[in-house]
């Protein structure tokens, strides 16, 4: 992410890279349970009749504490960081508005809330509640307010970013935002083709719909992911202070990368293999391991990754993007838990306590899959996502984004 070029330096990388990825997360899965002499037609099904609630693991106190401490020892250094140096920095200077500011070598400039915002507000607000309440003349349009309950919220994050920066993907990159819908509904899918192995969550009342019914109310949703997720990283990145001290962080310089790379790739080859063999042991690799196959060949072909910014200690846009994923997780599962067509969890270990419908260690997933978001929109889109530190370093100090026209590779 710290160069404005391509993100692959020759024709067709990109293309087989996602070719060997797709094989992988498909077909790896499957090896598995058709070695082991089972059935692999509840995974191939359509639509998914025999996804529903099963019986896992029950809770395990012992696992909980322990993923607890993982999840604990692998966030708090970056959340020590930020915080020491925002105290720092508010110490240095009290009366700084903006601590840390020359993150991006900017002032931010902030502007009044556009006309759109409030209208999309307005209509967030009105499907939320009609999305949570169960009037009889809404009763054909029930299970549908999923779709425009995000599509609200995506052009509502779009109009607090060009409020707090004077940008956004709505009007500054409209083609990237609009390819991320069709992009994302494909992402996603696999997703629920791997929940077939692991059977994490599940839909409710899904299994009295035709296929064809089934498709087009799950892909519309579906197609909402990584335009939230993306809209609000870009949202956070106008607020240095979440990201204070992580320009200058842990270094990791990996040398070998296509050693790396078939290290890697093994490891999450060896996990996608498992998961429908030990569904509750290996259940977390469902959102890890399709992020660690993509990482593993871009490195075996030497191109660049989402992680490329680490070796010069930079991880601000990895943790904006983290937390977007998680704010959109927020998001996701309060709205999910009183609409009428809603999904539910099944995960072994740690279904005790839970947040909404979701296992409350679950939301850590999020921040993996915001980075996995990430990945798989600089892979698959011939632009990079403009959110980051380095969209911001091409601005010359001082700079007003809102009047800067955008290169064609950037729209």
């Amino acid at each position: 992410m710290s160069q404005n070029k391509a993100p692959f330096s020759h024709p067709g990388s990109r293309g087989i890279t996602i070719a060997w990825a797709l094989s992988a997360v498909v077909l790896l899965p499957l090896l598995g349970p058709w070695l082991a002499g089972r059935s692999l037609q509840p995974y191939l099904e359509f639509p998914p009749l025999s996804t529903g609630k099963v019986t896992h693991a029950r809770f395990s106190w012992p696992l909980f504490i322990s993923l607890t401490v993982v999840i604990v020892g692998l966030l708090s250094p970056c959340i020590v960081r930020v915080l020491r140096t925002n105290l720092r920095n508010l110490a240095a200077n009290p009366s700084a508005r903006t601590a840390h500011a020359t993150v991006y070598q900017r002032p931010v400039v902030r502007r009044r809330f556009p006309w759109w915002g409030w209208l999309a507000t307005g209509w967030t607000l009105c499907v939320w509640v009609l999305a949570w309440t169960r009037f009889d003349w809404m009763e054909a349009w029930q299970p549908h307010t999923f779709t425009p309950l995000w599509l609200g919220y995506i052009m509502v994050m779009n109009a607090l970013t060009y409020r707090s920066a004077g940008h956004c993907l709505v009007i500054n990159r409209p083609r990237y935002l609009l390819s991320l819908f069709p992009l994302s509904a494909c992402f996603w899918w696999l997703f629920e083709y791997l929940n077939r192995f692991v059977q994490n969550w599940y839909y409710a009342d899904a299994g009295t719909l035709t296929p064809w019914e089934y498709v087009l109310r799950a892909t519309l949703p579906f197609a909402t992911v990584l335009p939230a997720v993306l809209s609000t990283a870009e949202w956070l990145t106008a607020y240095p202070r979440l990201s204070a001290g992580l320009d200058a962080f842990v270094r990791i310089d990996v040398a070998g990368r296509r050693l790396w790379g078939w290290w890697l790739l093994s490891v999450a080859s060896a996990g996608l293999f498992g998961i429908g063999l030990w569904p509750d042991y290996l259940f977390p690799l469902v959102w890890v391991a399709p992020l660690f196959v993509i990482t593993a060949l871009q490195l075996m072909h030497g191109e660049s990754t989402i992680f490329s910014e680490t070796a010069c200690g930079d991880w601000r846009t990895l943790w904006v993007v983290a937390l977007a994923a998680l704010l959109c997780g927020w998001f996701w599962e309060m709205w999910n838990f009183y609409s009428l067509a809603h999904w539910e969890y099944a995960v072994p270990y740690v279904q005790g306590f839970t947040l909404f419908q979701m296992p409350l260690l679950g939301y850590a997933g999020y921040l993996p899959f915001g980075l996995e978001c990430l990945a798989v929109a600089d892979l698959c889109l011939a632009r990079k996502f403009s959110g980051g530190v380095a969209y911001y370093r091409a601005l010359e100090p001082g700079t007003d984004f809102a009047q800067r026209k955008p290169t064609v590779a950037e729209r």
